[in-house]
């Protein structure tokens, strides 16, 4: 009411006198707003209004052999497993994981699904597109590695592959593409593992074979060398001739002895009787000589021949074992070998899960409260032992 009685609106008093309280408002918790209120709403702006969308897509996959009929162990059979040793399955599994975000995995990937392009489309915020054109190796597998996470489980031996990418398409196609890297990083493995398995029964299989062969043509060589199919057989034939001779002389000799009795020496049936003994004499030495008197004897070559079928049979019984393990290693590289089974199949994803806005929101805020607390609490204690 003025000095004439007439009221006057108070709106004019009362808005500088608000404008004041909400001043004296902020300067009074100016700290707080400014370590706490101020970033966390910076985070929530990026992240509500500027951060791009990324989407999911996962798959799970089983490595296991063809001889493995069950799945690998849990709980207390995977202890025991643990305290033996990694199964074959499990550690082609385990080099499978790590192949997939090694450099040679993203080379691959940047190759047949333009990886690169994928991670810088237009539109895709600051803070979550990859930079680079192109970018080096070691930025892009730095990146591919933030996207990208594989992770094998030891007691359920399954894979779990999971991709973020802009578009529900791109993570599709990137899950799908290392799935189909891990399915022919398999087959690699299993014809290193074929070749290493039968390399040293195929050498020895080889090496026999060849020996056995050499001995043949040994055995052929020595029979034209000394023009006999088989020694051991002439041999068989003069040992009979030298019997039938030895026999032959015992007897002409004891039917010159007895004739000597009874007859003079000189008459012409002794004569005759002792020219035959020393024929069969004579005949018995040449043939007995023949048989071991020299170098060129016989039992020389029964013995040259018996070396080189003693060594024939030595071989071929070589040969057969060789062969039968190398059918071994066969079989056995047939049952370790490894495929993959696709547990879970890439999904399409539908809504974008990341980033999680409200979470990470959440999480900032309540850390820089934190924070402003624990700095409250030491500035107050400096000021209260200050005084």
């Amino acid at each position: 009411m003025n000095m004439h009685g007439i009221m006057v609106p108070a709106t004019e008093d009362r808005e500088p006198k608000s404008g004041a309280a909400l001043l004296a408002w902020v300067q009074a918790r100016k700290s707080f707003l400014l370590f706490v209120v101020l970033p966390t709403l910076l985070v929530a702006g990026y992240y509500y209004l500027i951060a791009a969308r990324q989407y999911e897509s996962e798959a799970h996959f089983l490595v296991r052999s063809a001889g493995q009929q069950q799945m690998p162990g849990i709980g207390i059979s995977q202890a025991l497993s643990a305290a033996t040793g990694i199964s074959s399955a499990q550690g082609e599994a385990m080099s499978v994981a790590d192949y997939l975000t090694s450099h040679d995995a993203v080379a691959t990937l940047s190759h047949d699904t333009q990886l690169v392009k994928r991670f810088q489309h237009d539109g895709v915020d600051p803070l979550a597109r990859l930079y680079g054109d192109p970018p080096s190796p070691e930025r892009l597998l730095k990146y591919f590695r933030n996207q990208v996470t594989v992770k094998y489980n030891a007691e359920t031996g399954i894979t779990t592959l999971v991709v973020h990418s802009f578009t529900p398409q791109d993570s599709y196609d990137i899950v799908e593409k290392m799935l189909e890297m891990g399915e022919a990083r398999v087959n690699v493995l299993n014809r290193r593992s074929y070749a290493d398995s039968i390399a040293m029964a195929g050498r020895q299989l080889r090496d026999t074979e060849n020996e056995l062969s050499q001995t043949q043509i040994d055995i052929t060589r020595f029979r034209k060398v000394r023009s006999d199919i088989d020694p051991k057989a002439l041999g068989n034939a003069q040992i009979g001739i030298v019997s039938t001779l030895t026999s032959d002389l015992a007897s002409a000799r004891a039917q010159l002895a007895a004739m000597g009795r009874m007859i003079n020496h000189t008459s012409p049936q002794y004569q005759a009787l002792a020219a035959r003994v020393s024929a069969l004499q004579a005949q018995l030495s040449a043939q007995s000589g023949r048989l071991t008197g020299n170098n060129s004897a016989i039992v020389n070559d029964i013995s040259g021949y018996e070396t080189l079928q003693m060594r024939q049979e030595f071989l071929s019984k070589r040969y057969e074992a060789a062969a039968a393990a190398l059918e071994k290693a066969r079989d056995q590289a047939q049952r370790q070998q490894l495929y993959v089974v696709r547990v879970v199949e890439p999904n399409m994803s539908v809504k974008a899960l990341f980033p999680e806005r409200g979470k990470i929101v959440l999480t900032v805020a309540v850390a820089l409260l934190i924070l402003y607390a624990l700095g409250w609490l030491i500035v107050a204690g400096m000021r209260e032992h200050a005084a």
